[in-house]
């Protein structure tokens, strides 16, 4: 039996309204329409503030007729319609052209709401052929006392509009759907919802959208918020077990293999995370289910060297391991850090092999052929390894270094080349706090390495407000001489390669700051590079850049020449952001450091401090102080603890830059649910549909939690659920 829900919205409201409601919001069915949730509510009997209206911006705001004036228009025929508005104090004129009429229906003292795109005439606030809907005259008379009140403060829906759909016609078709609604079934168990203490699924849509006080939106909220949790952890723990019934190859470690050998030869023991987090990958490996883990852990915590144990287990059990890498950079960056890791005899045997787009025909020939021979143990690469060329012998283990940076798609390219599904280790240095790893990566076991190697010397971090002390400048590239002077090199970090390409073209900036003034010039490598053969600290400094529209062998060349100490300062984009490991570099400088993200911040100062010598980071920025912008920079110079930074940026950040549009559909949509207030809610929501699973793993008792799964996580995002 169809869910009233998944009826064609133009069925009950005709065509060219859906294809209107379609075009603008997606929206297709009646479902899609009631989860078109209104944004907030007004009053009747209350104004809106016209105090700070944005120039340039769509508006819907509540408000009273003040004057009506009609003019002829001086340069053609024709006449202008002013319409005064205000809430009590400001004033917002409405213009009409050769609309007189308008005047019977905008008589001084009516009040309604008024939509339309906020201009200015003269120096002040204008909307110019607004929308409106005006409350009814004809009630107001004979409604006195208690009734007046409650006809004043009865909520009024104000819904996310569109030019062609303001928000009273979004009202007005939510309300014929809701007449025509038969009855729907609720997916989440009444004695669940008895446990929450919220209301039916049914009595929720109505109030969220025709609430008669604001506790009737409020309980509606509580009752929806709770439903999307559910059903959406349902998805995600469905999907988990799902992934466990399917078989893979146990790989279990062999006595006295290559794993034995590698930890008989590390000159260090071992942190207390790295070891609990390698028991538990160990464990998942030698099952004959796929793993499907994500390993999170604070910048320079050893995550790659826990993935390579599990690589060294796969090789045990006679399986070959990829590592994909989102950067030519980082990727010969890992086959070096790999090969040195294993020594001579491990490398000979295992063959670690690099495979990336811009190698030579010859080159690549002989990395295809030891990949499908099963020769190299261990393939690094970067999106080269999807194409349809490379084939494998036996591909045990897929490791995908800083997910985020990878679509579904790719990931699922490279999981697919194995015989039988491989196992899959998924690792990120940007700290994901728990609510988002919940809703994000629910269907993920996932790990944690929060504890540093002994040996660190620490990082000390500073912001340099050039708004406030401009003279600072020159200090900047002192400082940087200062440590080039003790035999130690500088990391500068710019937002962009030249004037007309940002560090966004290489890869690099997955999170772009949202606060750069319309225009502003970024600090560029081009200008920087420019700017250093000039500085006299810098003077006779060996400075070379480095950014993503560079071959690979030039860049290859040019960390190599850094890391071997050749190079006093690099001056890149993001491209270093993650990865680049060379114990020399003291110094990092980020110019222009508000126009990055705070994970982006964090990953970049963690390319310093490394090894034995003490860390220095400087955020130059010329953000105010107040801004959000600001904000972020002050928030990583005042920490070092990924995870506290990874919850400060979840609250400045909005709501969908936290999921991430290319987190697809099922997982970025979420409407009322929010990971930073709802955080206990999302983690009682997922101990419920855990419960309910357990007892009815097919939900064979539960149709309308299928159907709402089915409905929540469209085809595509079922089948990134399935990839994911």
């Amino acid at each position: 039996m169809t869910s009233p829900l998944d009826r064609k919205l133009g069925d009950v409201l005709g065509g060219r309204t859906a294809a209107a409601f379609g075009k603008a919001f997606g929206v297709t069915t009646v479902g899609d329409l009631l989860s078109h949730y209104p944004r907030r509510y007004a009053k009747r009997g209350e104004l809106t503030s016209l105090a700070e209206l944005p120039v340039d911006e769509n508006v819907t705001i509540v408000a009273e007729v003040r004057s009506v004036r009609e003019r002829k228009m001086q340069a053609r025929r024709g006449s202008i319609l002013e319409v005064q508005i205000s809430d009590g104090q400001g004033l917002l004129t409405l213009t009409f052209f050769n609309q007189a009429w308008r005047a019977q229906q905008l008589r001084p003292g009516v009040r309604g709401i008024f939509a339309g795109k906020v201009g200015r005439y003269k120096g002040l606030p204008q909307l110019a052929h607004p929308d409106y809907d005006l409350f009814p005259e004809e009630d107001q008379p004979a409604l006195s006392g208690a009734a007046a009140k409650a006809w004043a403060d009865e909520p009024v829906a104000i819904y996310p509009a569109s030019s062609t759909l303001p928000s009273w016609k979004v009202a007005q078709s939510v309300a014929l759907v809701l007449d025509s609604l038969d009855p729907v079934d609720d997916p989440v168990p009444p004695d669940i919802r008895e446990r929450f203490g919220v209301i039916h699924f049914g009595a929720a849509l109505e109030l969220i959208h025709r609430p008669k006080r604001d506790a009737d939106w409020r309980s509606a909220r509580d009752a929806l918020r709770l439903q999307e949790a559910f059903v959406l952890q349902a998805a995600l723990l469905e999907q988990r077990m799902a992934a466990r019934a399917i078989s893979a190859t146990a790989r279990p470690p062999a006595p006295g293999g290559y794993l034995e050998r590698f930890d008989a030869s590390l000159p260090f023991r071992l942190t207390g995370d790295q070891t609990a987090v390698g028991e538990q990958i160990a464990t998942d490996l030698a099952e004959p289910v796929p793993m499907n883990r994500l390993v999170q852990g604070e910048v320079g915590s050893g995550k790659t060297l826990v993935a390579l144990r599990a690589m060294l287990q796969v090789a045990d059990a006679g399986g070959q391991s990829a590592l994909l890498a989102p950067t030519e950079v980082l990727a010969g960056q890992h086959l070096r850090s790999i090969v040195k890791s294993l020594g001579p005899d491990l490398s000979a045997e295992l063959m670690p092999t690099l495979l990336t787009g811009q190698l030579s025909t010859a080159e690549r020939k002989r990395a295809l052929l030891r990949t499908v021979s099963g020769q190299a143990g261990i393939v690094v690469g970067t999106h080269a390894l999807l194409g349809d060329q490379v084939g494998f012998f036996d591909l045990g283990l897929v490791v995908v270094d800083e997910q985020h940076r990878f679509g579904v798609e790719q990931r699922e390219a490279l999981r697919a080349k194995g015989g039988t599904p491989p196992h899959v280790l998924v690792l990120t240095a940007t700290p994901i706090p728990r609510t988002v790893a919940m809703t994000v990566f629910g269907d993920l076991d996932v790990s944690v390495i929060a504890e540093l190697p002994a040996g660190r010397a620490g990082i000390e971090s500073f912001v340099v407000p050039l708004a406030d002390h401009p003279g600072w400048t020159n200090r900047i590239w002192q400082r940087a001489a200062e440590e080039i002077e003790q035999g130690r090199q500088v990391f500068v970090v710019c937002p962009a390669i030249d004037a007309k390409h940002d560090a966004e073209d290489d890869g690099g900036g997955d999170e772009p700051a949202d606060e750069a003034p319309p225009g502003a010039p970024r600090a560029s490598v081009e200008a920087t590079m420019a700017l250093l053969a000039t500085v006299e600290p810098l003077r006779g400094r060996r400075v070379a850049a480095l950014h993503g529209r560079m071959s690979a062998d030039e860049k290859d060349a040019v960390m190599q020449d850094f890391a071997a100490g050749r190079i006093d300062v690099l001056v890149s984009t993001t491209v270093i952001e993650v990865g680049v490991d060379v114990p020399n570099a003291s110094t990092m400088i980020v110019l222009d450091a508000d126009r990055f993200g705070v994970s982006q911040l964090h990953q970049l100062r963690g390319r310093v401090g490394r090894g034995g010598l003490p860390g220095l980071c400087l955020f130059v920025t010329t953000a105010e102080q107040g801004t959000v912008a600001r904000e972020r920079v002050d928030a990583v110079a005042g920490t070092l603890d990924g995870f506290e930074l990874a919850q400060i940026d979840l609250e400045l950040r909005r709501e969908g830059d936290v999921l991430g549009a290319t987190q697809s559909g099922g997982r970025s949509s979420l409407r009322l649910l929010r990971v930073v207030s709802d955080a206990d809610l999302i983690a009682d929501a997922r101990a419920a549909a855990g419960e309910l699973l357990d007892e009815d793993p097919v939900l064979a008792g539960h149709p309308a939690l299928r159907e709402a799964i089915v409905r929540r996580l469209d085809e595509s995002a079922r089948e990134f659920l399935a990839k994911g």
